[in-house]
């Protein structure tokens, strides 16, 4: 998605969220050419991410790499929500907004006058965006390992007799933020129509629950409880086995066909392994993985990556070169997808975009 086509310009969001979900939701739109008003208590010290550092960057800096991520193209404004002229101000911005993002527990909205049907009474076309945890009346603590464990995501991640493990990336606030995007949009189609504003609720309970995907439907199903298999796949093999090769490069495979398994064995010049009854078809390879990665280990270190790579891609096996941070944002198509943006004091950031799908109108 290009800058240029800023097809939300003219319209104002007003966000009283922090953390991830919420101000991801705020960029998506300010990436489109929204106005975009990020509300924060400078009284405590503005958004808390503001303060997640790594060791490594400048304990000076007004934000952390982590803030910087989902807060591109916003003017933020100072203000205590506890404090009646502060909350009057930003009641007037609300008057004039068109979408109000926010993750306030429900009790504190309601007494700080800043839920949906207060703000709607005055202002009928708003649409309020809120982000929950657990959902409802529901008011835990809900930060994204805590989803990631109650939602059964650590108890199928890392590696088998291993303690249970976290995704790298805040993923169930991510897909929270995906689900409310589409919530308002569908609500800005709505508004179009009717001329009405909505309250559009997602949990993060809700958010990961519904990504659970075919690991749910093994459970509901086949009564199959998923277990940590690293990176493989209960479904497919060879599927998320990964190889090291001559020069200590590692890829994955993703062999998700029979086709695909045969073209991976001429590739490696095993062509009579597909004839092998244990190896013959896709159940049999998933019954038998372990000595399938037994006979295909040695034989991928024969090759560098590179020379290997070559002739997966060029027969069409799907296979991917394991890289890190280092390595991806080297490449040009990663490059393009990174705003950069200069603080006010001149501190310059960089994230990655939040809309990067391709619109031709």
């Amino acid at each position: 998605m290009k800058n240029e086509i800023a097809l939300f310009h003219g319209m104002k969001i007003v966000e009283l969220a922090g953390v991830l979900a919420g101000p991801a939701v705020g960029m998506f739109f300010a990436e489109l050419g929204a106005e975009v008003i990020k509300v924060e208590n400078g009284d405590q010290g503005g958004d808390i991410t503001r303060k997640w550092k790594l060791p490594s960057e400048d304990p000076a800096s007004p934000v952390s790499a982590y803030y910087a991520g989902v807060n591109w193209g916003k003017r933020t404004i100072n203000a205590n929500l506890e404090s009646a002229a502060d909350r009057e101000a930003v009641s007037a911005l609300i008057r004039q907004a068109d979408i109000v993002v926010a993750n306030f527990k429900h009790s504190s909205a309601k007494r700080l006058g800043m839920d949906y049907a207060s703000l709607a009474a005055d202002n009928p076309g708003l649409i309020y965006a809120q982000v929950e945890g657990f959902g409802g009346e529901d008011e835990r603590p809900a930060f994204d390992v805590v989803l990631q464990a109650e939602t059964g995501f650590m108890s199928m991640t890392g590696d088998p007799g291993g303690l249970p493990a976290k995704l790298p990336v805040a993923l169930i606030d991510i897909l929270a933020a995906h689900q409310l995007k589409e919530g308002v949009l569908v609500a800005l189609l709505n508004r179009t129509r009717t001329g009405r504003g909505a309250l559009v609720r997602v949990s993060l309970w809700d958010a990961a629950i519904a990504s659970l995907a075919n690991q749910a439907s093994n459970w509901l199903m086949a009564g199959h409880i998923p277990q940590p298999m690293g990176s493989l796949h209960p479904n497919i093999a060879p599927y998320g086995e990964v190889f090291y090769c001559a020069d200590g490069k590692a890829l994955v495979l993703a062999v998700g066909t029979d086709r695909h398994f045969e073209a991976l064995c001429r590739c490696v010049n095993l062509p009579n392994l597909p004839q092998q009854p244990e190896f013959a078809h896709n159940a049999a390879r998933v019954r038998n993985r372990r000595q399938l990665q037994e006979i295909l280990s040695p034989v991928f270190k024969s090759f560098t990556r590179k020379e290997l790579m070559a002739r997966l891609d060029g027969n069409g096996v799907p296979a991917g070169r394991i890289r890190n941070m280092a390595e991806v944002f080297a490449l040009e198509e990663a490059k393009r997808l990174v705003l950069e943006e200069d603080l006010p004091d001149g501190t310059p950031t960089k994230r990655v975009r939040t809309a990067v799908f391709n619109l031709e109108c």
